[in-house]
């Protein structure tokens, strides 16, 4: 009985874990945070001769969201059941299936005579955009798993 207990508990928390938007804040921050350190990268080796700084797309990584959401809206009838994404170039999955991003998008910096192609400012103003995302993200993440858990306080056993 135990162990039946613990199946549907374990349904019950997949099952909640991919209602609503809970999947795709997930994702989104599962790219902004790793993006960020990328960001991070390239600003520490603004000043590295013949370093090139790379970038993951944000506007990849929304088409890709967007099509993993409408292709999950018209599977399932609504925001529910999970969120498959497809690969791209710069959007992978590692070995437990979680996103991985491979940068490969040039920053789109000014190239200069030490043959460093770096623009701080944009970089700075990249990192800062960012950290809004996963902010925000955070922050409706949060909101949701707090909604849940006042739900099922109030549940009737």
């Amino acid at each position: 009985m135990v162990h039946q207990l613990r199946g549907d508990a374990g349904v019950f928390i997949d099952q909640l874990s991919n209602a609503g938007a809970l999947p795709s804040l997930e994702l989104t921050m599962r790219f902004a945070a790793q993006r960020q350190q990328l960001i991070a990268h390239n600003i520490a080796n603004v000043s590295t001769p013949d370093f090139i700084p790379l970038d993951a797309s944000p506007r990849e990584f929304q088409r890709v969201l967007g099509d993993a959401v409408d292709r999950r809206r018209g599977e399932t009838g609504g925001m529910q059941g999970e969120l498959a994404w497809d690969e791209t170039r710069e959007l992978t999955r590692d070995t437990r299936g979680e996103l991985r991003i491979e940068p490969s998008t040039p920053s789109g910096n000014v190239l200069f005579q030490d043959r460093n192609n770096r623009d701080l400012e944009k970089m700075l103003q990249d990192l800062s955009e960012n950290a809004a995302v996963f902010r925000t993200a955070s922050e409706l993440m949060r909101t949701q798993v707090n909604q849940l858990q006042r739900a099922i306080a109030e549940r009737v056993s």
